[in-house]
């Protein structure tokens, strides 16, 4: 039996594959990073052609990462909650700062070198804000020179 015609497009109206041949080179997808407001990013068609919806996706990308690092570094659990009300809730923080890494993984799928450094951006200063305790008010002990005795 010839399986060869397993491989071939399917017919079209005139039976020559160009329905295929048409969404074939309508679904060109980057493999490299590239420049450019025409991207796909998380939903098939956003943002589109439209600079001002790139320019949503770009703030929406940061804010995704600025959330993810505030999640990653807050600390949400009151003193005092019963042992297993907090594990719960931690359970549900840590699954919802889990989806929006993942969220930010597709997005950094569509290779768009803008939205990649929207991403590093956010959660750049995610981490600034929320992490690093520049704006802590505890004072850290003065920097001590290591001995010379080594």
């Amino acid at each position: 039996m010839n399986d060869s015609h397993m491989l071939d497009p399917p017919p079209t109206k005139n039976g020559t594959g160009e329905m295929m041949m048409h969404l074939h080179k309508k679904m060109k997808m980057h493999m490299t990073f590239y420049w450019g407001n025409e991207a796909e990013v998380l939903f098939s068609g956003w943002p589109g052609k439209r600079a001002g919806m790139y320019a949503l996706a770009l703030i929406f990308v940061f804010t995704l990462g600025v959330i993810a690092e505030w999640l990653t570094h807050s600390r949400l659990i009151k003193e005092g909650t019963t042992n297993v009300a907090a594990r719960i809730i931690r359970t549900i923080l840590h699954a919802i700062r889990v989806s929006l890494g993942y969220l930010l993984m597709l997005s950094l799928m569509s290779f768009n070198a803008g939205i990649f450094l929207a991403a590093v951006a956010g959660q750049a200063l995610g981490f600034l804000l929320f992490g690093s305790m520049v704006f802590d008010k505890t004072e850290f002990p003065p920097y001590e020179k290591p001995s010379e005795s080594c």
